[in-house]
């Protein structure tokens, strides 16, 4: 049965985080806010959880799965980052934006794009992902709740599907989301490309 937790999106409460955190390292999947829309997330080492999201979410293996990091130190552990991405994130982050960037050999591989071994890195400016990711110690391997058939993002947590919800563990409840999305940034060439502009300003 799904678990929903009512949040402070600012400053979340401790013992909510730190159950959530253990539903993470057990496996499970969460719903949880970001600075953007609300996403699922799991653990990197639970492949049952990652393919559940590609499931819900309706995405092939080519499509890379996003690692929500806790600063821009956690997030070279998993991705390679240039000279112009480091500078372009350390400026910008945390905020709305989702790096395309170059992953390092930790990263799981369901969490890769096939073509090329990339992955999406996002430090997102809310509370609850950044307090979730330093209980963890590691990122949280995310994709926005926007389910396969919708035609844009679920903005409240409440009105998920009980077929949906079922696989579920725990829901953190920080309010109605929008339904904006990050913008997407590609440095993985030479020169950095925009993939999507979304709210983040470029």
């Amino acid at each position: 049965m799904t678990v929903y937790f009512n949040m402070h999106s600012d400053n979340p409460q401790l013992r909510l985080i730190n159950q959530a955190t253990e539903a993470l390292r057990q496996g499970d999947l969460i719903v949880y806010p970001t600075d953007s829309t609300y996403a699922f997330g799991c653990a990197l080492s639970s492949s049952a959880a990652v393919n559940t999201i590609r499931k819900l979410r309706g995405l092939t293996d080519k499509h890379p799965l996003t690692l929500i990091c806790h600063n821009i130190s956690q997030a070279s552990e998993y991705a390679v980052i240039n000279n112009k991405a480091f500078s372009f994130i350390k400026s910008n982050a945390p905020g709305p934006y989702t790096f395309i960037l170059k992953a390092t050999k930790i990263v799981p591989r369901l969490a890769l794009g096939v073509k090329r071994k990339v992955v999406g890195i996002r430090i997102p400016d809310s509370g609850i992902p950044l307090a979730l990711t330093k209980s963890l110690g590691e990122p949280i391997l995310s994709a926005t709740l926007w389910l396969e058939g919708n035609d844009q993002p679920i903005t409240d947590p409440h009105e998920i599907e009980k077929d949906i919800l079922r696989r579920i563990k725990y829901v953190l409840d920080g309010g109605t989301r929008g339904n904006e999305m990050t913008t997407i940034l590609d440095f993985t060439q030479d020169e950095p490309a925009l993939i999507r502009q979304g709210i983040g300003q470029v």
